[in-house]
Order: structure tokens, then C-alpha cells, then sequence
């Protein structure tokens, strides 16, 4: 299995590149993963709500294969705890799904387009975080939910 995180705009703090760089270099024990930062919409701050969602849906939606599972992250999604998180993964895996792709929206969430395709949604808290913040946490979690799922002694329960 292969798992892409896709987000819009890139990560500028240099400490949490580092501390995602850090864990990504862990992954590759467990899983193929991929993660893919897509350009921030030129010129957002002269378009209207909708059209920008719809502009970062196109990018979005650009980058994905029909075989993909798309799960997006956001808020209104169902919270996992890190156990259950793993068995997610597990069972995903236990689906042959191939290729999961993760996908953080812009700003203002996502659109119509985004939510038409019936993906997954899955929210890491029902706190908001910053775009930049949740590529991290959400590294992590993968990261956590491998070593669970391996037996590892990452996770303490």
C-alpha cells in the first residue's frame, strides 16, 4: 500500500519541515509514503469564497487517480484515537486498497467538488490547527499507527 499526504501551500517554518522530515524518514519501515504540497491559488485574495474552493478542488481533485481512496482531514470528520486509527489503516490494507490519499484543503476547507466524490473524512481534533501544524500531527499519527500496528514500542496504552 501506498499513502500520499496531498495538502495546498507549502510548509514555511523551517522547524516543523524538520520535525516532518524527521518522521518521514521512519515511514519507509512500514509504508510507501508520499507527501505532495500543491501551490497556493495565485491571486486568492480577489476571488470569491466558492470560486477559490472550487480553483484548490480542480488542483486537488487534478492529482488523484480513479483508484485512489481519498480521505480528507477536517474537522467535521470522525475522530480516531491512535488504536483506532491503526485498525483503520489495518483494515484499509486488509481491503487491498492500494493508494490512500490524505488531503489537507486550503484555508477555508473544501469545496462541493471535494465532498462529491464521497470521500472519507477523518479529523485529527475538533480543535483548529494551523495547515502548516497538521502535516505534522498527522505524520506523527501515521507514523504511530505503523509502529502500533508492527507491535513497536512508540505507543505506550
Amino acid at each position: 500500500m501506498k499513502i500520499t499526504l496531498l495538502t495546498i501551500g507549502k510548509t514555511n517554518s523551517k522547524e516543523l519541515i524538520y520535525l516532518i522530515n524527521e518522521l518521514e524518514k521512519r515511514l519507509p519501515l512500514f509504508v510507501k509514503f508520499n507527501r505532495k504540497e500543491l501551490p497556493d491559488i495565485k491571486n486568492a485574495k480577489n476571488l470569491s469564497e466558492n470560486e477559490l474552493k472550487n480553483l484548490e478542488a480542480d488542483l486537488l481533485i487534478s492529482q488523484l487517480e480513479p483508484s485512489d481512496t481519498l480521505i480528507i482531514l477536517d474537522e467535521r470528520g470522525k475522530e480516531y484515537t491512535s488504536l483506532e486509527f491503526s485498525k483503520y489503516l489495518d483494515q484499509q490494507m486488509n481491503l487491498s486498497k492500494k493508494h490512500l490519499v490524505f488531503c489537507v484543503g486550503g484555508a477555508l476547507g473544501f469545496s462541493d467538488k471535494i465532498q462529491a466524490l464521497n470521500p472519507h473524512k477523518i479529523a485529527l481534533s475538533k480543535m483548529t490547527f494551523t495547515h502548516q501544524m497538521i502535516r505534522l500531527f498527522f505524520v506523527e499519527q501515521l507514523y504511530r499507527a505503523f509502529s502500533i500496528l508492527q507491535g513497536k514500542p512508540y505507543h505506550n496504552e
